[in-house]
Order: C-alpha cells, then structure tokens, then sequence
C-alpha cells in the first residue's frame, strides 16, 4: 500500500453527518443480535410443532450460529469484490428473506436451513457495524458510538427471549422471524441513503477468494458443531463416529490455519493476533460472549421446566438484564473519563462474576426478586466488561485493518457462543447425574428424614392404592421424581457457578490490555 493510500485510509472521515450512519448499522446490528436468542423460549413450541426432541430443536439455535462463523472470514473479500456498503445491504436482504423462509417452515429440516440461511446473512452485519463504528468517529465521540454499539449487542440478545416469549404466547412462534421483515427493508433503504464507502472499502478488481481457506473452514466448524450438538447423546468419545467427526474437524481447523498463514490471499489476515491487545481482548470476548449466550439460553429452560414458567414469564425474568445494561450505559455517560477502560472492564467482571454466583445459590423457594436481582448485576456486567474490551482490542490497529480484524474477532466469539450454547446442555446432564448419586445414597430408611417423608407420602396414597404396599411404592417414587427434580436444579446451580468463576478468571487479563488510560481521552 502505498503512503498516500495509508494516509487516505487513516485520516478518512465520512462526508456526512456519521450519526446518520449508525442508523442502518445499529437496526442490523439489533436484528442480528436479537436473533440469537429470540427463539430460545419457543424451542419448546417449535419442537412441538414438527413433532421433534428439545434436543433436535437446539439445532434451530446453533445452526444459525455456525453459519454465520463460516460466512465472517470472508467478509473481508466480499466487501472488496461487491464494495462495503454493496455488501451490507446484501447481507440485510439475506438476513431478511431468510427470516420469512423461517415462519413458513414446514419441517425441522426446512427451519434448520432457513435460520443456516439467515445466519449467513447475518454473520457478515455484526463485524462490518464495529468496523463502520470505529471508522467513523475519533477521540469522545468513538466512545460514544461504541458505547451505543455495545449496548445494542448486549441488550438485543437479553431482549430477544421477551420479544419471543410475548410474541408465542399472543400470536405464535413463526411471527418471531416474521417481524424482520419489514425491519429488515427498512434498514436497506436507509442503509441505502447514509453509509458510504471508505477508501480501502471500495469495490476492487482482481480480488481472490481464498477458496482452500473457505473449505478447511467449513472442514473445520460443521464436524466440530455436530460434534458438540450431538456428543452428550452418543456419550462423547465412546461412539466411533465421535471420534472420526473429531479428528475431522481438528485436521480442518489446523489446515485453516495453516493455509492463512501461508496463502497468498488468506481468508484472514492472522497478524492482527501479534498485537497484545488484539488477542487478548479476543480471548476475553470469547468467553464473555460464551458464557451470555450459554446463560440466556439455560435460564428461561430452567423457569419453564424447574418453576412452571409460561415462555413469555420466563422472558421477562431475564428483563432485568436489560435494565442493568441501561444503568451501567448511564453510569458511563455521567462518570466518562473519570475512570479507565481497565477500570470499568474490572467492574464489569466482577459483576459478571457476582451476578453469576447469585443465581447458583438459588434453590426452589424463591420469588420473581431472587432471579431479577442477579440478572440486573449480571446486565450491569456485560456493558461494563463487553464495551471497553472491545474498544482496547482494537484501538491499536489501524483503520485498514479494522474490517479484517472484526470479522476474525467475531467469527471467534460466535464459534464460542455456539460451543458454549452446545456444551451446556452437556454441562447440566452430567451434573445432575453427580448430584443425583450424591442425593440417593440419603433414599434408605435409616435416614430418618426419608422415613417420616416416605411414611407421610403413604399414608395420603393408602385410600387411592388399597393397600400399604402399593401406598409405599406409590411414596417412594413420588420422593425419587422429586430426587430427580432437585438434582437437575443443583445441575443449573453448578452451572451458574462455572459460569461466575470463569468470568472472575478473566479479571487478570483486563491489566494485560493498554491504550488510552482513560475515556475521554
């Protein structure tokens, strides 16, 4: 490149107002993100409808999730091969005709390949909106559009499960997807009218697809998903085919890397990850956004089936989340640069953490405050940690860079998110079987506790049983189901726990980043 391309490209400003170009990228950035999760309460409407096990229906989750990992990489050439802003709208037209293919599914097979469809359309909307974001403005005012970036990214996937859970009660679930719709066209025209073009955005000739990259990639991340998917079912390594999708993947995932470093046109330019802030921030959004997703996706499971929760009360359980990101977005505003990125990224950890421990001390007697309260402390966190990680990581890159290193950095926390929304329900099966072994060795009548129980529960079967053996079985597996039923709650509150301490891990790594010391700089 160069020099006066260099010095075009950092000193490029937007000839309008950059303002009026958040507009389209924020309502894309909005859709995406809310779909996510918009569908995480009415998996149990959807499996229903196609007549399919909750575990078949999490494939209308991760599918779109994978989908959109595999799209990100090649963000970087599409926008030189159609021109940013070309590109964009593109990705909103897919996003958007895929969505209206999602309502008028008729098969689980049909939904899993429209939302694979709209994650393709909406994988490349997320890296292309950071990029745009911090492009476009310098000094305070980034600040603030990355504070507005990240409140979107945060609040849409916590608001998703109310939107879905109102919208399946009162319509039906297909009417979650079809409300894109028309968001989705009105986002085109004004990304039509505002967003321009920067210089190393442009459309360009003689533009290579990596094509070795984009099928290693795809080597790579459907194995692992099926893996991850269906691994707890097969019970892990202990069925072949396990093993070969395994290793399957693992060859992809070094032939990837391996063709990225030494190709000639790579999917992805991997020297971003020399920088110190790059690959740490990386790594600490990974986790972050793992463990979001992981818990809005385990929480309103745990209200319907644990509390008895309908899926629009179980959304609006997780509101508070929301709430708390609004509290801590005003608390930005009002403190500014009284205090540094480190600062509040350590805050927000600790309320992560803090939020996360809160709803693993959790127990069946509890009332709405006992699960708002942690989420409130839990939104709270997520602006706190999600916005200055972001801004660090990528604060010492050039502008040039910034397509390219969104787009990886994305495609790395969406392949955490959907790992993590995959492992989980692995995490809950394995730990209610240890609770529940640890909980039955207490079912003998020796334990006086269990005998009282077991002689009550008898006695009020007598009359319906007719005699005091079948009364005793009856009490007996009336106090197993509820065995079973408490050992799958403590699963959840091991989780939880998992979830604070790997939050609190990362508070260390918040020292590692440098950069502007304080906000307002």
């Amino acid at each position: 490149m160069s020099q006066e391309t260099n010095l075009t490209s950092e000193e490029w400003q937007p000839s309008g107002n950059p303002w009026l170009m958040l507009m389209p990228v924020m309502t894309a950035t909005f859709m995406y993100a809310l779909d996510e999760t918009v569908a995480n309460v009415a998996l149990p409407h959807i499996a229903g409808s196609y007549s399919v096990s909750s575990q078949e229906s999490i494939w209308v989750l991760t599918s779109y999730l994978m989908a959109s990992s595999i799209v990100i990489p090649m963000i970087d050439f599409f926008c030189k091969f159609f021109g940013r802003k070309n590109f964009f709208m593109l990705g909103v037209f897919i996003f958007t005709i895929a969505s209206f293919l999602c309502g008028i599914s008729t098969s689980i097979g049909m939904i899993v390949l429209a939302r694979a469809m709209q994650g393709i359309g909406g994988g490349c909307l997320m890296p292309m909106a950071q990029a745009i974001t911090m492009e476009s403005f310098k000094g305070e005012a980034r600040n603030k559009a990355m504070a507005l970036f990240g409140l979107v990214v945060i609040f849409a996937p916590i608001l998703g499960p109310v939107m879905g859970g109102w919208i399946t009660e009162n319509w039906s679930w297909p009417y979650i997807f079809f409300i894109n719709v028309p968001i989705g066209f009105f986002c085109i025209a004004l990304a039509k009218k505002f967003l321009e073009d920067p210089p190393y955005a442009k459309k360009q000739k003689n533009i290579h697809l990596d094509k070795f990259g984009f099928l290693w990639l795809c080597v790579w991340l459907v194995p692992l998903q099926i893996v991850f998917d269906k691994g707890n079912d097969a019970d892990w390594f202990n069925a072949p085919w396990i093993c070969w999708f395994s290793a399957i993947a693992l060859t992809g995932c070094a032939l990837f890397f391996y063709t990225q470093i030494k190709g000639k046109n790579p999917l992805v330019k991997l020297d971003v990850f020399k920088d110190v802030n790059y690959s740490t921030g990386t790594v600490m959004l990974i986790m972050v956004n793992a463990v979001m997703l992981a818990s809005v996706a385990i929480l309103p499971q745990m209200l319907q089936i644990m509390l008895g929760y309908d899926a629009f009360l179980s959304g609006v359980a997780i509101m508070p989340r929301g709430l708390g990101s609004l509290v801590a977005l005003l608390f930005f505003a009002v403190v500014g640069g009284k205090l540094s990125y480190k600062t509040y990224g350590v805050i927000g950890l600790i309320c992560l953490s803090a939020g996360g421990w809160m709803l693993g001390l959790l127990n069946l007697q509890i009332n709405p405050m006992n699960i708002a309260v942690p989420n409130f402390i839990f939104g709270i966190g997520l602006v706190l940690s999600f916005m200055p990680i972001t801004t660090l990581s990528c604060i010492t890159l050039k502008n040039e860079q910034m397509t390219n290193a969104s787009g990886l950095q994305n495609l790395l926390k969406t392949i955490g998110g959907a790992i993590g929304t995959s492992l989980v329900a692995t995490m809950l099966s394995r730990f209610s079987q240890v609770h529940q072994n640890g909980l039955v060795k207490n079912m003998n009548e020796l334990n006086s506790v269990y005998a009282d129980r077991l002689s009550m529960y008898a006695g009020s079967f007598i009359n319906q049983a007719g005699d005091m053996l079948n009364s005793a079985y009856m009490g007996a597996k009336l106090l197993y189901n509820q065995l079973i039923q408490q050992s799958m709650f403590c699963a959840y509150m091991t989780t939880f726990k998992i979830f604070a301490i790997a939050c609190f891990i990362l508070v260390p790594f918040m020292f590692l980043l440098k950069g502007e010391n304080r906000t307002a700089e």
